[in-house]
């Protein structure tokens, strides 16, 4: 339960026209309009206002800051000058040096130090009721009628000037069927607080045990429910407590003042499909859903539909299952290390054997990797090895990467080799990679070996890299993508049934060994691409970007330069395909040593296809 002070009624005239802003002694920082909106307040010295008031705006989700008072213009009114409020509740918080060290139900002792000090106000949760009861959904109250719980978490916010600490964040269990609509409801009606910053396991928070909050009572899940996190304002009581300043003052948790500062609502953006959140799961385990915007979907969408063309008539059309696209995408957005795999080795009566379909739409992925930060590492079979070292070396060269990625081995071996290969010191809670992408990789068949499109057993040109993705699908927290274009190809297990149905010795070839996601491409190389594109559509929405980084730090420009300029082009890809041709890699079908990929010529149809893909990115269709 809430316990709020109305500040209106307030009988002191100074206050009065504080919040009702007849007098400039109140700053209004939100420019939107609505009812009277419940705040709670942060009482710092003057000299610490301005770091403050930066430390809120570069953390808007978790501090969503209404106004604040100008230095010593005012006192905080006693609550006993409030009817109708319990009298013996502690309404706030006073600390000294970071502790906190009372709790009061009046200020009025302080009224000397007050007058050096700034009040901030700060919008509070209490609103999303209001998303529960849009939503068609029963309000869920903590036992005994307390004030609902808040988890400190180990999501970091933006420091400013001193101020650092946690995300603190609230949960509350949400029907797994009505979890998109509560999302959409408390979107439009609560803006970018309305957000939450994670659905799903709470240990991918730091948080332990959802029975033990660090503010306030548990609301317990029940069968069928999903923890559902959104940013908490008594992430300025941690603030305030690391900041460890000689005096502050807070509300108490669950404690609040009602303003006539103005209530949020959706900006306009959350009417359009730029705005609107759709959810998405890309994990169960852990349980993990992903949020980006409705334009994104559909955009991401249009890629699938884009590479999903069969050029050689191969069937692939029987594989495609909707949206493996989409969630292999939101999947990599959240992920920190990704290692890439490919090399099929087709041309067993050459050196090398390899084909010109993989190794491009490879080291695009990784560009694009490399473009977000991401750890990206490239494994290969170990006689390939020098080859590959090459390739990377002239992509950077040539400027189709930024920087050279490491090239690993795996050779497999005694038993927990790939255990130990994927996770530190064969610690399956402390894994070295969060997601695996094999992009036309020679797959492992039922009966163990590898096969080429035309049923020639290539067993002894492959290292066991399947063992990876075998083992990585009982880790937690390690998801894998499979991009294929024949069902022979490392992680089409998904699909192994359709390929042996329709796919020319589909019931030989066909890959047994599953990925999480199988990317379907009538080249694997587009699939690659698209999975670039996908990323960067992502990590150019605001709603996926605000989900990323959990509100709590502040947002990049959409379409960053860098990202735009490590997307796949028509002219970086026809140089990696060049490096190729001068390292006399050959195409897949005719075995050309020449520019292109699959038989089909890399100007024309290559080159058209990344048109389109970066058409659709840019929504320039």
């Amino acid at each position: 339960m809430t316990f709020t002070l109305h500040l209106k009624s307030c009988p002191l005239a100074a206050i009065r026209s504080l919040i009702l802003q007849k007098k400039p002694n109140i700053r209004n920082m939100s420019s939107t309009t609505g009812g009277p909106r419940p705040a709670s307040v942060v009482v710092l010295h003057r000299a610490l206002a301005p770091a403050f008031e930066t430390f809120c705006q570069a953390n808007r989700g978790p501090l969503p800051l209404l106004g604040r008072s100008e230095p010593g213009k005012w006192v905080l009114p006693a609550l006993g000058a409030v009817s109708g409020t319990r009298m013996d509740r502690p309404q706030f918080r006073k600390y000294e040096f970071g502790a906190c060290t009372g709790s009061l139900t009046s200020l009025e002792e302080y009224s000397e130090q007050l007058k050096d000090m700034v009040t901030f106000f700060l919008g509070c949760s209490a609103s999303l009721e209001g998303a529960w009861e849009k939503a068609g959904l029963p309000r869920r109250d903590p036992p005994g009628h307390g004030h609902m719980g808040a988890y400190k978490t180990t999501v970091p916010c933006a420091t400013v000037a001193g101020f650092c600490c946690p995300l603190v964040v609230t949960m509350r269990p949400v029907p797994k069927d009505k979890l998109e609509r509560l999302v959409q409801a408390s979107c439009s009606l609560m803006g970018e607080q309305g957000h939450p910053v994670h659905i799903g396991d709470p240990e991918l928070l730091g948080i332990q045990d959802l029975s033990r909050p660090d503010y306030g009572d548990p609301v317990p899940c029940q069968p069928g429910e999903v923890p559902v996190f959104w940013p908490s304002q008594l992430t300025s009581l941690e603030a305030v407590s690391g900041y460890q300043t000689p005096l502050a003052f807070t509300s108490a948790p669950g404690s609040t003042v009602m303003t006539d500062l103005k209530d949020l609502e959706a900006p306009a953006g959350c009417l359009t499909p730029e705005g609107i959140p759709e959810v998405h799961p890309i994990s169960q385990d852990p349980l993990h859903y992903s949020i980006t915007s409705a334009l994104a979907v559909q955009k991401i969408r249009e890629l699938e539909t884009v590479i999903a063309v069969d050029p050689g008539n191969r069937g692939i059309g029987h594989l495609l299952r909707k949206d493996e696209l989409l969630r292999a995408s939101l999947s990599l957005s959240h992920a920190h290390a990704v290692l890439i795999t490919t090399g099929f080795p087709t041309h067993f009566n050459h050196e090398p054997p390899e084909e010109t379909d993989g190794p491009p739409g490879a080291i695009a992925l990784a560009a694009f990797l490399q473009a977000l930060d991401k750890g990206v590492s490239m494994i290969v079979d170990r006689r390939a090895l020098s080859l590959f070292k090459k390739l990377v070396e002239e992509a950077v060269e040539q400027g189709v990467l930024k920087t050279p990625i490491p090239i690993l081995t795996y050779q497999g071996g005694s038993t927990g080799a790939a255990q130990a290969f994927l996770c530190d010191e064969r610690d399956p809670k402390s894994p070295r990679f969060d997601h695996l992408v094999a992009i036309e990789r020679a797959g492992r068949a039922a009966d163990g070996n590898y096969y080429n499109a035309r049923k020639m057993n290539i067993k002894h040109l492959v290292d066991p890299i399947d063992d990876l993705f075998l083992v990585a699908q009982k880790i937690p927290g390690i998801s894998s993508t499979g991009v294929g274009d024949g069902g022979n190809e490392l992680g089409m297990g998904k699909v192994k049934e359709a390929v042996k149905s329709h796919i020319r010795n589909g019931d030989v070839i066909a890959c047994d060994v599953e990925a999480d996601f199988a990317v379907i491409a009538g080249v694997s190389n587009w699939g690659g691409y698209a999975l670039a594109c996908a990323l960067y559509i992502l990590n150019s929405c605001e709603v996926h970007g605000r989900y990323l980084r959990k509100a709590a730090r502040p947002s990049h420009a959409p379409g960053e330069q860098h990202w735009t300029e490590a997307l796949p082009s028509v002219a970086k890809e026809e140089k990696m395909l060049s490096i190729l041709v001068q390292h006399r890699v050959r195409s897949g079908v005719s075995g050309n040593v020449g520019m292109e990929v699959d038989g089909l010529p890399f100007h024309g149809t290559h080159a058209q296809m990344i048109q389109k893909l970066l058409d659709v990115t840019m929504g320039r269709q």
